[in-house]
């Protein structure tokens, strides 16, 4: 499996207090530099971490993917459409919320969504769908035309250690399973950390993970490149 990293929340930190520090391109290249394959920037409507210029440096000075999550809005189309990022993925987002509470509704959008993908894949920009491991949204999302779909690791996560566990995980790997048979790639991301990450292994031919808070949480003590180093080692099963 590749790694994803999303470098939000060093953007959270130098929004804390504002200025330019901790700058999340030299972070973006840091992590790159220690095994990151991409990089993932969360530009929310509120730009509450990332901000626009953030995804203008990270296209122009970033030497790997970058991965791009967005909500399904025409000013975030218009973005994506000028950055031309190599990939974007499409998420849910409310204002109130603190982090992405759950995966987008293809199902219940789809005419949308896949009229706001097509420009996407004209333009040469890869798309993926950030949803729930749900066989009514993977069966939504392979009609949509994008060739990713991301499953929202959150349940599986909160749910690990204890007596749901298995019953999530489940969930991931039969959503999986379907996507692959429908003909799309499978990425997967949300709350995954240095002890619920190893199972991901068990899942058949994911293509990538994109974990953020916990590597950033993980770097205030041991260094970024330390932290994104023991991450790869797990991803790639080395660890």
């Amino acid at each position: 499996m590749l790694l994803g990293v999303n470098i939000d929340h060093v953007a959270t930190l130098r929004n804390a207090r504002g200025g330019f520090e901790p700058d999340p391109i030299a972070a973006a290249k840091i992590c790159i530099e220690n095994g990151a394959d991409s990089i993932t920037a969360h530009l929310r409507e509120d730009r509450r971490h990332i901000m626009d210029n953030d995804v203008k440096a990270l296209s122009k000075f970033v030497d790997a993917h970058l991965n791009l999550e967005m909500a399904v809005t025409e000013e975030m189309q218009k973005i994506a459409l000028s950055v031309k990022p190599y990939s974007v993925c499409l998420v849910p987002e409310k204002r109130q919320e603190v982090t992405t509470e759950g995966g987008l509704d293809v199902a219940g959008q789809l005419i949308r969504v896949t009229s706001f993908v097509n420009p996407l894949l004209d333009a040469g920009i890869m798309v993926s769908l950030f949803i729930d491991p749900t066989e009514e949204q993977v069966r939504a999302a392979a009609k949509t035309g994008a060739q990713f779909i991301e499953l929202h690791t959150g349940q599986y996560s909160n749910a690990f250690g204890g007596p749901y566990e298995e019953e999530e995980f489940m969930k991931l790997n039969e959503a999986s399973r379907l996507a692959h048979a429908l003909g799309l790639k499978v990425n997967a991301g949300h709350g995954l950390n240095y002890q619920n990450v190893r199972r991901m292994h068990q899942i058949i031919d994911l293509y990538e993970l994109n974990i953020g808070h916990s590597i950033i949480s993980k770097a205030l003590f041991t260094g970024l490149e330390d932290a994104v180093k023991e991450m790869k080692k797990l991803v790639t099963k080395q660890g």
